[in-house]
């Protein structure tokens, strides 16, 4: 069994005999002495092999990521390397034997490879030998530790549920698994361990937690895998505040153990505060810049565009970029215009202001009255640049929201030495489906509405407010999370509300509804997203650098090239005909 980790040797192990495995890193002959960097996960360590030795040919011919095991003694380097830890240490090789050769390799094993992402997720398992993948397996399993010390610590009990489940609606699409005893029937993957959790809060285990595999089949980007990880917590007999307590105990412990970081206290907004000051429901707080509703400014306008709009009960919204107005041109502008009608904005208007002046898109066709309640309502000095969108609520908050966010990117304004936690509270319960014609539940459908809101679950649909709550850290959900319904009367009205029949609720959800009158007591529980919360901890923003073996974009895998094709007995033993 290996004894040693190429990596921890320092001075202190000069004179020892030592017995070494590892991947040579590089190979160098200088002077007629081959020197070689032997890497194992750990770190790697300088061999020395000289010419007089009979493993002298050997050594030489070797190819990098070569598996070899030496025997020898450690030296204290002449020449020494303070960019490595083992580098005021060397160790002169008795005995050399190479275990498995390698062939010509498709990249080169450094962390400032530039080989294409594709190539090194067909090759995934030597990208695992650059410390990059490497480290961030390791920050994953010492997250998970932490977390499982952290909860059982504090009273709870991992659970597994299970991963063929029945399908269920809402959410995104689930994978489907077809079943060979029941020709014509499914199981689904679990988008998350929702109904079974709750379930167990049912059973009596009052406090649960699990590391729990997930699947969603939706669309896929930097920050989605099509399989995940959630570090899943449910509690009984609690309430908002007590989830709260417990994730944040366990944000700080995590941050403490892996960045040394005390973390400040984490703040609160509701959702529509989040989406009034900076347009979207996770916002970045660690820079300014946020939207000002600039609509009464306009209320006796004569811009026509303004008037129009206003009167259509929209809202006029700006942002500010301050001292940057010089470095943008037109061509700048035209590419903002361009991102906020992503988000259908129909237009981006501008104003510069300089020498208490105010010129731009707009600025012929403001009163000097407007100009000037502009300037003191914004608070502008010289060289800022202002930035308005004017249409429905929904349009300018996401428009403003993204364009807050590009800019606070390109321009350096965001502070990247912080960790900034947010928790978003009291989501709407419903949100208003085009698709399909009705409202459906913005959450989940067993989220419990606001206390004060009872008496709008089927009456006032739009303004009904639920007990969801997120936590956001520099602009990435991180957890989703809500106290549950946990009486039938209430359940009956939600699925009322989004016109789940009686009959339907029962052929969906029935044994989860049975359960309900077997006494269940109250709870509340979030989903915090492990790889969303690696990628943070490990200064990343593609979801695949934390994942062992990830998928592409299209949710396929270019190593094992899945999903594969089956053959026909084993579809015909499913009882699936494939459409051509």
């Amino acid at each position: 069994m290996k004894k040693y980790n190429n990596g921890e040797f320092t001075i202190n192990n000069v004179g020892d005999k030592v017995e070494l495995f590892g991947w040579v890193q590089k190979k160098r002959n200088l002077g007629g002495l081959v020197f070689i960097d032997l890497r194992d996960r750990s770190g790697i360590i300088q061999l020395v092999v000289n010419p007089d030795s009979k493993y002298y040919d050997l050594a030489s011919s070797l190819k990098s990521e070569s598996v070899i095991k030496v025997t020898g003694k450690v030296f204290e380097r002449q020449s020494k390397n303070t960019k490595i830890p083992t580098g005021e240490v060397e160790v002169i090789v008795d005995s050399l034997e190479l275990i498995n050769k390698c062939e010509d390799i498709p990249f080169e094993i450094t962390n400032d490879s530039t080989a294409l992402e594709d190539t090194r997720l067909k090759y995934r398992y030597l990208d695992i030998r650059r410390d990059n993948i490497k480290n961030n397996l390791i920050l994953r399993h010492k997250v998970c530790m932490i977390t499982r010390n952290f909860l059982s610590n504090n009273g709870f009990v991992e659970v597994e549920t299970p991963i063929l489940c029945v399908p269920t609606p809402e959410g995104a699409r689930d994978y489907l698994v077809p079943s060979r005893v029941f020709n014509g029937r499914f199981y689904a993957l679990p988008q998350s361990p929702q109904i079974y959790k709750q379930l167990l809060m049912i059973g009596g285990m009052e406090k649960y937690f699990q590391i729990a595999r997930c699947f969603r089949d939706e669309d896929l980007r930097s920050d989605r895998q099509p399989e995940f990880t959630q570090i899943d917590i449910e509690m009984s007999f609690a309430n908002e505040e007590d989830i709260w307590s417990i994730v944040e105990g366990l944000m700080n412990d995590i941050f403490k153990q892996i960045k040394n970081v005390k973390l400040d206290k984490f703040p609160r907004l509701t959702y529509n505060e989040c989406m009034n000051r900076f347009g979207s429901d996770k916002p970045d707080t660690r820079f300014e810049m946020e939207l000002q509703d600039i609509s009464e400014i306009f209320n006796n306008t004569t811009f026509e565009i303004f008037r129009n709009i206003l009167n259509e009960n929209g809202i006029i919204n700006a942002i500010v970029l301050k001292n940057k107005a010089d470095s943008l041109s037109r061509k700048d502008i035209d590419k903002l215009t361009d991102l906020v009608k992503v988000y259908k904005a129909k237009a981006l208007s501008y104003l510069k202001y300089n020498d208490n002046e105010l010129t731009g898109s707009i600025s012929k066709v403001l009163s000097d009255k407007e100009k000037q309640d502009l300037i003191i309502k914004l608070g502008l000095s010289n060289n800022d640049m202002v930035f308005i969108v004017a249409d429905k609520k929904n349009i300018v908050q996401a428009s403003l929201g993204a364009l807050r966010l590009n800019l606070g990117k390109k321009y350096g304004l965001i502070d990247t030495s912080k960790y900034n936690f947010l928790w978003v509270t009291e989501f709407p319960m419903y949100e208003y489906s085009e698709e399909e014609n009705r409202y459906v539940a913005a959450h989940h459908p067993f989220t419990s509405p606001r206390l004060e809101d009872m008496d709008k679950l089927l009456t006032d649909q739009e303004n009904c407010y639920s007990r969801a709550y997120d936590l956001v850290l520099n602009g990435y959900e991180l957890l989703s999370g809500s106290v549950r319904i946990h009486d039938s009367q209430t359940q009956a009205k939600v699925f009322e509300a989004i016109g789940l029949s009686e009959e339907e609720a029962k052929r969906k959800f029935g044994f989860f509804l049975d359960a309900f009158k077997y006494g269940a007591p109250p709870h509340c529980g979030v989903g915090i997203g492990l790889e969303r919360l690696i990628m943070i901890l490990s200064n990343t923003d593609n979801i695949r650098d934390v994942v062992a073996f990830p998928k592409t974009a299209s949710a396929s895998c270019l190593m094992s090239e899945a999903p594969g094709v089956v053959d026909e007995k084993a579809l015909n033993d499913l009882g699936i005909k494939l459409n051509k």
